[in-house]
């Protein structure tokens, strides 16, 4: 059984960083792309990052310039980088992994709560 193990949320303050980090328990052929999605209450589960086998990045706009996803293909982990963080980045945030074609999955973490707040 495939799991994702995430750690790094916790309570920061406006214009802190924090740092999420996703680790594939379990053995899998390598995911075509890692990513992280967020849910704040009351509101849909969006796309932060992704970030494909070959280092090909996508951000949502409301995170460009400010965190910084990146994958170690090797150890099967991602993690991600979160600067300048506002209290409107508040939120779950769940690591993502999927495969398409043989072998395929998409599986979810458990999510980690971050929470931006003076």
């Amino acid at each position: 059984q495939v799991q994702l193990v995430e750690s790094g949320g916790g309570l920061v303050q406006p214009g802190g960083s924090l740092r999420l980090s996703c680790a594939v328990s379990g053995r899998i052929f390598r995911p075509n792309v890692m990513g992280w999605y967020r849910q704040a209450p009351g509101k849909q589960r969006e796309l932060v990052a992704t970030i494909t086998s070959g280092g090909i990045t996508n951000y949502a706009d409301s995170v460009k310039g400010r965190f910084t996803i990146s994958r170690d293909n090797a150890k099967n982990t991602a993690s991600l980088q979160m600067n300048s963080l506002q209290p409107e980045d508040t939120a779950v945030y769940y690591c993502n992994i999927q495969r398409s074609g043989f072998g395929s999955y998409d599986v979810w973490g458990q999510g980690t709560q971050v929470t931006v707040s003076s």
